[in-house]
């Protein structure tokens, strides 16, 4: 099956997907976020102070009910949300939004930390212990025992919901935390190592499948090691890149915080971007690194050893806290501090570039412009990444003149190229589409700024050529090496929440030949998906239904889980909780 085909064939989630991931959709989670913010009286602080505690085995009890312990347990659900979006995420919302997107991922970060205690925490309230070795909990158990409860129409209701969410939580779990994962690194370990994808493919499905085989116990324990290793390496990295930059740090945070408010222009490779374009797509990026609002973490978290609901409730909060606030920060900050959002062309192309008008369906709707010129790749300009191969890509800026998009507040637009493979390797030409109504002005022609070429990085290639600016070389390992481990432990715990999701619609018969089929996703994601438009429609698909389907299950039903957070809070004031000196509990 053709490319072409593929993409004709997902055709029609396009309009599904704009309704799930409309411009509504950030805002609804912000105002989620900021409800449950002041409702639980800023359990932010609790999460901070407490939840360390809590995490070091104070307050643990080995005859409590559940397979792994609160450490554990966080770092399984962290070993979910720390992957690509930490590095490919926040490059692309600073890249496109500006330095006012990593203002936003920091105000997402602070509200997601009480976003996902409340929905933990009503997880945990409903979780079932029936088998103390593999406990499970989740929306979907939550809605079927709190509305089953009611009898009549209300259990048929309750029961329909957690199918719906765990269809969505399947359908997930293939894509975003599978396939997407298995793809990024086959294309990634190829592009700088020039490893096979079917290598890539096959050695990740063997890693991960000797973890999962083993359930949540040996997933806690391997995500216990992996996620504090894997985060440490990166963010040693990062701190050593900002100590070179130290003196311009301070001028750094006023700058992102004065475009988090104020348009920001375009210079070099930024084409510019309103403060309102800056927010979505800090937004956009930061919910989809920390989960929160997904209804994943709660999953994990269900298997903690704990008799307080709301003591794993506040030990998830910190998952928003280490994803966003410290890892998503450093790696925003590394890409700004380097001058990479910014960066200036790297020469000149040797032959004119021109654009025309291609094509225009109907009067004021849809037209199609393109770039035409006869340069080949020997025509383009050269840097220290050497000679140009097939598979580069690559843009030139162009400019609308009086007429500015409203998205981002600006005449420039990007026209990509790439270097592809015929006879002998030739340029060939993204055609652009653009809506004049989406612009301010009339939109007429538009023009090529001048012949400067820069190199196109995407999502996780940015980020290592942040590195590179820096010290050469580094981002070439240490952002492949990352991406493997964080796509690892994305898929490991990704395994275990579509392993809950097919528990409660077929039952544990089901487990086993779920795991085979996932381990084959990844094989066929890494090695025969050419390109990922079509996955990135399932995914959006995927990810967008569990977020309508459980976001209104926590603000129904989310006064539970902050009367039980409220209470723990008065209990932990009044001394009533014992805590051990020393931490007690098994981390193995």
């Amino acid at each position: 099956m053709t490319d072409s085909l593929l993409l004709s064939s997902f055709e029609f989630l396009d309009p599904v997907n704009e309704i799930l991931w409309g411009p509504w959709t950030p805002y609804a989670l912000l105002a989620a976020g900021v409800l449950f913010t002041v409702w639980t009286r800023f359990i932010q602080w609790t999460v901070v102070t407490h939840g360390v505690d809590v995490i070091r085995g104070r307050y643990d009890n080995p005859s409590d009910p559940g397979a792994i312990n609160h450490f554990q347990a966080l770092s399984a659900a962290l070993s979910a949300t720390v992957g690509l979006g930490n590095i490919g995420g926040v490059a692309l919302a600073v890249g496109t939004g500006g330095p006012g997107a990593l203002f936003w991922m920091w105000v997402v970060g602070v509200i997601g930390m009480a976003l996902k205690a409340v929905e933990i925490t009503l997880a945990m309230l409903y979780r079932k212990t029936d088998d103390p070795e593999n406990p499970s909990g989740g929306a979907m158990w939550v809605v079927e025992q709190v509305l089953g409860s009611k009898g009549g129409i209300w259990k048929v209701i309750g029961r329909t919901c957690g199918v719906f969410f765990c269809i969505t939580l399947v359908i997930a779990t293939f894509t975003n935390g599978n396939m997407f994962q298995a793809w990024s690194v086959a294309e990634l370990t190829e592009r700088h190592f020039g490893v096979p994808k079917l290598s890539t493919g096959i050695a990740m499905a063997l890693i991960v499948g000797l973890v999962i085989v083993g359930g949540i116990k040996r997933i806690g324990s391997v995500a216990g090691t992996l996620v504090p290793v894997m985060c440490l390496m990166y963010l040693v990295s990062a701190f050593v890149v900002l100590a070179i930059h130290v003196t311009d740090i301070p001028s750094l945070l006023m700058t992102v915080i004065r475009s988090a408010f104020q348009p920001t222009e375009a210079v070099g490779a930024f084409v510019g971007g309103t403060a309102g374009w800056g927010f979505i797509q800090g937004m956009k990026r930061a919910f989809f690194s920390n989960e929160a609002g997904l209804g994943s973490a709660p999953i994990a978290h269900a298997a903690a050893k704990t008799s307080e609901a709301a003591r794993e409730g506040i030990v998830g909060g910190l998952g928003p806290f280490i994803d966003t606030l410290c890892i998503c920060t450093l790696t925003g900050l590394v890409i700004l501090c380097t001058g990479t959002w910014n960066r200036e062309p790297i020469g000149e192309c040797a032959k004119p570039l021109s654009v025309e008008k291609t094509a225009q369906r109907g009067e004021d709707t849809v037209v199609t412009f393109s770039v035409d010129s006869a340069a080949e790749p020997e025509d383009l300009p050269t840097d220290e990444s050497g000679a140009w191969a097939v598979g580069d890509r690559f843009f030139v800026v162009g400019d609308a003149g009086d007429a500015n998009q409203r998205e981002t507040g600006s005449s420039r637009v990007k026209f990509f190229g790439e270097i592809t493979h015929g006879q002998e390797p030739s340029i060939t030409w993204e055609p652009l589409s653009v809506d004049p109504r989406d612009w301010d002005g009339r939109l007429g022609e538009i023009t090529i700024v001048s012949a400067a070429v820069y190199r196109d990085y995407a999502g996780a290639e940015l980020t290592a050529f942040a590195f590179d600016r820096e010290f050469p070389g580094l981002g070439g390992w240490l952002v492949p090496l990352a991406a493997w481990l964080f796509a690892i432990s994305s898929m490991i715990s990704w395994s275990y929440y579509g392993e809950q999701g097919m528990i409660y619609l077929l039952g544990r018969q089901s487990v086993l030949p779920f795991k085979f089929v996932f381990l084959a996703g990844a094989v066929y994601a890494a090695n025969w998906i050419e390109n990922a438009d079509e996955m990135v429609k399932l995914m959006d698909l995927g990810t967008g239904a569990m977020l309508w389907s459980n976001i209104p299950i926590v603000l129904a039903l989310g006064y539970l889980a902050v009367g039980s957070l409220s209470d723990y809070r008065r209990k932990l004031a009044e001394g009533k909780f014992k805590r051990h000196d020393e931490a007690q509990g098994s981390r193995e």
